[in-house]
């Protein structure tokens, strides 16, 4: 695993976990 694959992989991840929570709970992202 290099380095910028854990990074790459960091971003990915925490975009779906925004968007998970944008899914679960709009109100509190607008």
């Amino acid at each position: 695993m290099t380095i910028e694959y854990g990074i790459a992989l960091a971003i990915v991840v925490a975009l779906m976990v925004y968007l998970i929570a944008v899914l679960v709970k709009p109100e509190d992202y607008t």
